[in-house]
């Protein structure tokens, strides 16, 4: 990973007979946004790479117990790559959660990038000194919060917050909303809450 530019996206190509011969015998399977318990809220992350240009963008969205939206937001953080965009991600709702007050609650992170979640949730070293300080930042502010969970959904149960960061490549400053969510994203939000569910092929 190259710590003072971006890294870019590697298409690799894999021939569609072996792609259907590899998934031929597997059940799919169901993924859904899962609502938080009570007492719970729920941030959902990520990040955003265009491979060509190597701009990348971030959106996060915070919702209840009732899967009512609390909060979202979205901004361009200019040229990096995926990596250090997920983590650049979960950092702003970090800080969102932090500059509302809401460091009592108990909170549920929620991501698409599985080996991220790990490298977080483990507290593992890596190699890049630029995702390493993330990494150490996101669990110094996570330690001061009264109760965290950080888990990994597959991209389908991540929907919200992959639209909003799609969107964050076309603002010009960064954008937060509060309590009425952008209608870019208001379909996804009342299919999450009616427990909408897709197949996923493994």
């Amino acid at each position: 990973m190259n710590i003072g530019g971006f890294v870019r996206c590697s298409i690799f190509r894999q021939s569609p007979f072996r792609i259907i011969a590899r998934n031929w015998h597997k059940e799919p399977i169901k993924v859904a946004w899962e609502k938080p318990e009570i007492g719970w809220t729920k941030l959902n992350f990520d990040g955003s790479c265009k491979c060509k240009t190597g701009k990348a963008s971030i959106g996060g969205i915070l919702r209840n117990d009732k899967a009512e939206f609390m909060l979202g937001y979205s901004e361009s953080i200019g040229k990096t790559d995926s990596s250090i965009a997920e983590l650049r991600a979960l950092e702003r709702g970090l800080e969102l959660l932090l500059e509302n007050g809401w460091s009592d609650r108990h909170v549920w992170f929620e991501g698409d990038s599985k080996s991220l979640v790990e490298i977080i949730a483990n507290k593992r070293t890596v190699r890049c000194a630029q995702v390493q300080k993330l990494v150490t930042d996101i669990n110094l502010v996570m330690s001061v919060l009264d109760n965290c969970i950080l888990t990994h959904v597959y991209r389908e149960g991540n929907r919200a917050a992959d639209k909003l960061a799609q969107m964050g490549h076309h603002m010009k400053t960064p954008q937060v909303w509060h309590n009425i969510p952008p209608r870019e994203v208001l379909r996804i939000v009342h299919e999450d809450a009616e427990g909408k569910t897709f197949f996923r092929r493994r």
